[in-house]
């Protein structure tokens, strides 16, 4: 999704690939770049104390388009950002012979925490106001370091830890909750309390067993996932940032996925750029935001299948008694 601007931006594709890595002047091998998951794995990369890596770029953009159109100085800027360490780090890409945009971008390790936000930017002169963003690609690449696999899309964290007397002296004050979610990081977070409900770990982690169990296990994953489910965007929805013009900008990551899943049932009908600036309104400004909580609610229970699971923890409890009669 792009965002609507006041003035000519391009209708063609903005395409970024990166060709090559090297981590302290060192090939990184291919099997850690996934052009398919636009991912750059840096994690197990045979060396354990690197400084820098340094991401050989190729952008496309849509040249004819740009030569026929109300475009003047255009530049093409490779973007690395983090939002966990506020790192940002901008390269210019150079016109190449075969008509692409090349060049690198350093990722310095020490500025860098998790998982960086790779893009490219087509900024140009538009109506005599330099700098003014006209494209970018439809999806940005990931530069990971932590994970020794390209993979674009990661699950949430499960953490079993005992609230009370655990070495997390911030999960204290929840120590009666049998579980929380925690969102503030690059991944989602559910931390399961081991001494809030005598059973529950045993019964959550365990498969087969009896119908009650089953029935047990179901529903409270279920109720979990719910709960993470609106964690999730409340958190994505508070993230979001907007351009000079004050139009709300898709995040990224995980943040980026939830919106786009949750949205058309939170407010079914909308584009989803609507959508996104009707939320941002309604937060910023006090008004309708509790109204939304009931489409909140009911696209987590969607997503967490919650109507499902109890449709057949119904049919269990009914089954059991008819066989008892």
């Amino acid at each position: 999704m792009k965002p609507v601007f006041p003035y000519p931006t391009l209708l063609g594709d903005v395409l970024c690939e990166v060709v090559s890595v090297s981590v302290d002047g060192k090939p990184l091998p291919y099997s850690k770049v996934s052009a398919t998951e636009r991912v750059v794995a840096l994690h197990q990369t045979g060396r354990t104390a690197w400084e820098e890596a340094v991401l050989e770029l190729k952008a496309t953009l849509p040249e004819d388009e740009l030569a026929e159109g109300p475009w003047q100085d255009v530049t093409c800027l490779a973007v690395l950002t983090e939002k966990a360490t506020n790192a940002r780090t901008v390269a210019r890409l150079r016109p190449s012979r075969d008509g692409s945009r090349t060049g690198s971008i350093t990722l310095s390790r020490p500025c860098h925490l998790r998982r960086a936000t790779l893009t490219v930017l087509v900024v140009a002169t538009v109506d005599g106001v330099g700098g003014r963003l006209v494209g970018s690609p439809e999806e940005n690449w990931y530069v990971d370091l932590q994970e020794a696999t390209p993979v674009r899309q990661r699950e949430i964290e499960i953490v079993e830890i005992d609230f009370r007397d655990g070495p997390h002296e911030w999960l204290r004050p929840f120590q009666e909750a049998p579980w929380i979610v925690e969102t503030a990081g690059d991944m989602p977070t559910v931390y399961l309390n081991t001494t809030a409900v005598e059973g529950l770990m045993e019964v959550l982690g365990s498969r087969g067993g009896t119908p009650a169990e089953r029935m047990l296990r179901e529903v409270t994953a279920s109720q979990i996932a719910q709960d993470a489910w609106t964690a999730m965007f409340h958190t994505a929805a508070a993230d979001l940032d907007t351009d000079e013009d004050g139009t709300p900008v898709m995040p990224t990551g995980w943040r980026e996925s939830v919106l786009r899943t949750m949205l058309p049932d939170v407010l079914p009908g909308r584009q989803l750029t609507d959508a996104l600036f009707e939320i941002r309104e309604r937060r910023t400004k006090g008004f309708g935001w509790s109204e939304l909580q009931t489409g909140i609610q009911y696209a987590a229970g969607r997503r967490a299948q919650i109507g499902k699971k109890l449709t057949h923890a119904v049919r269990t409890v009914d089954r059991a008694e008819r066989s008892t009669d």
